[in-house]
């Protein structure tokens, strides 16, 4: 009996130590151990960590925590702002997080960026003693069930508007609350594509309240935060600095506050500049290659035009990316306008220099302006010469005047009389007088009489020679014809020269020309962006 008595009071100290073991509180050493189950008294498998008889971190701070939930929300109304003084406003201090600059869609003017907003206020009605909720430090509330600003972007291009992610707010003891919502923001942007591509963007984020003025909610700024922000490949983000604005509309006396955020960034050029800039200046230069075609090849005229449409082919594709205004002529723009006119006025002056190089001699002569102009000045000016002007003209050259038509006779040699054919070639070539010296082969005997030029021109040009010899006569004839067709076409070759020449002078001219207004070009207009010499160092090197 006394043993029985004596092991029923064993069992019952054994059971009371275990009872103050289960209710003594967590060790400071066990709280935020992960994987503690939610329910208070569940069981815990031998072995797990935290051993054996050692209570879940959760167990204690559970039913404290669902009571003051019970509490807070108890007579709580979600649509009350959370002020101890009505006449008081609720001060919101609002900021960003910038994590990563998605997209700029420069013909929609749309910035795409992701996002997280930061808010914090005080709310006077979830506020506890934590001595009496040992444990509970902080609650969460979801969405809907407490007050939170009615933040939004003014200036949002999404179809939804509010892009945010609504997540749960966290409160601490003393009611302050903090609300971090995610969210991929679509602003509308006012793109300047004026410096295309050396560029820099301003893109403003305007946050306020939407139905609060600021009589209601005071809306301060921080700074915001780019410590986590992942690098984009077109833009280099330059800074995003915040400024807060009271605005006053004609409706209401109170003002408005609100907190914009601009966003400065600044593109990065080598893409553009190995896809458009580049080809475009190897284009440009192989416009001034059709000044150095020559006229006879017939490929200037397609080499011009070739250029041209590869530069309209440039200008359709920056016409994709560029919005449609008229506010601004992009930077590339105007580079490519430049070098298409350079290349068209160069089609225009190849078709001046065919026409003057096959230009037909039955036209007519060459202007006397346009000879003194071009043959005279331009030609000094760029040191070219006419074809063969420095050649010795040979010694018996005109001379046929100094040999008598009249002394021209037959050599009496024993060979039978030559026929109408030879005639006319001894004839000829005692006219011409590049044989003047008498020669066995020919029969030509110049200077056996004395008969004045005065005498042979007049023989040359339809005079009727000495009565009595007929086939002098008709040699005269043949000779004179000859030499008429001979005259004309030597004529003719002048003229065709002369105009050759001439064109030769103006694919040189406008080959210097073009190539300095090309240069002038290139570096005037490409180098009249501001971030040029930035871009170029930071994108080139």
């Amino acid at each position: 009996m006394r043993r029985s008595a004596g092991g029923v009071w064993l069992a019952l100290a054994a059971s009371l130590l275990h009872g103050k073991a289960a209710a003594a509180p967590r060790p400071p050493l066990l709280r935020g151990i992960p994987g503690a189950p939610r329910r208070l008294g569940s069981p815990r498998p031998r072995g797990a960590a935290g051993g054996v008889g050692i209570p879940p971190p959760a167990s204690l701070e559970q039913p404290f925590q669902r009571k003051l939930y019970k509490e807070l929300v108890k007579n709580y109304n979600p649509l009350e702002r959370p002020v101890a003084n009505d006449s008081q406003p609720l001060t919101v201090y609002f900021s960003l997080s910038l994590l990563q600059i998605m997209d700029v869609d420069e013909k929609n003017q749309v910035l795409t960026t992701n996002i997280w907003l930061q808010m914090s206020w005080t709310d006077h009605y979830l506020q506890w003693n934590m001595s009496e909720y040992p444990g509970v430090t902080t609650v969460r509330f979801p969405d809907g069930q407490i007050w939170k600003p009615d933040i939004l972007l003014y200036n949002s291009a999404d179809e939804r508007f509010d892009a945010t992610f609504h997540t749960n707010v966290l409160v601490n003891s003393s009611g302050h609350c903090q609300y971090l919502p995610p969210g991929i923001f679509k602003s509308s942007c006012y793109i300047d594509v004026r410096w295309f591509p050396f560029d820099m963007q301003q893109c403003k984020l305007k946050f306020g309240s939407w139905s609060y003025g600021g009589w209601s909610l005071d809306l301060q700024m921080q700074e915001a935060d780019i410590s986590s922000y992942i690098p984009n490949g077109e833009w280099d983000l330059v800074g995003i600095p915040g400024k807060r604005n009271e605005k006053f509309y004609e409706c209401c006396k109170e003002p408005y506050p609100d907190v914009t955020f601009t966003l400065t960034m600044r593109r990065r050029t080598l893409y553009y500049g190995l896809n458009l800039l580049i080809p475009c200046v190897l284009i440009s230069a192989l416009a001034l290659l059709v000044f150095l075609l020559p006229a006879d090849s017939g490929e200037k005229i397609s080499l011009g035009i070739t250029v041209l449409l590869s530069l309209t082919v440039f200008m359709l594709l920056v016409a994709e990316i560029m919005p449609a205004t008229s506010d601004s002529v992009p930077l590339i723009a105007q580079y490519f306008a430049s070098t298409m006119i350079i290349v068209g006025l160069s089609v225009v002056v190849t078709v001046i220099v065919l026409q003057y190089h096959h230009h037909d001699p039955d036209g007519g002569k060459m202007p006397k302006w346009t000879r003194v102009i071009l043959l005279n000045w331009c030609a000094w000016f760029l040191r070219m010469k006419r074809p063969g002007e420095d050649k010795v003209r040979p010694a018996c050259q005109h001379k046929q005047r100094r040999c008598s038509l009249a002394s021209v006779e037959m050599s009496t040699m024993a060979a039978p009389p030559a026929s109408n054919g030879n005639l006319l070639y001894i004839g000829f070539r005692g006219l011409d007088g590049m044989h003047c010296a008498p020669t066995p082969d020919s029969g030509v005997v110049c200077g056996r009489m004395a008969c004045s030029p005065t005498h042979d021109e007049h023989l040359l040009h339809g005079g009727h020679p000495p009565e009595g010899d007929p086939d002098l006569a008709k040699i005269l004839e043949e000779v004179r014809y000859i030499a008429n067709r001979f005259r004309c076409q030597d004529e003719s070759e002048a003229v065709c020269s002369e105009w050759k020449f001439a064109a030769c002078v103006v694919d040189r001219l406008c080959l210097m020309a073009f190539s300095v207004f090309t240069i002038i070009c290139t570096i005037g207009i490409l180098m009249s962006a501001p971030n040029f010499v930035e871009a170029v160092s930071k994108d080139f090197a």
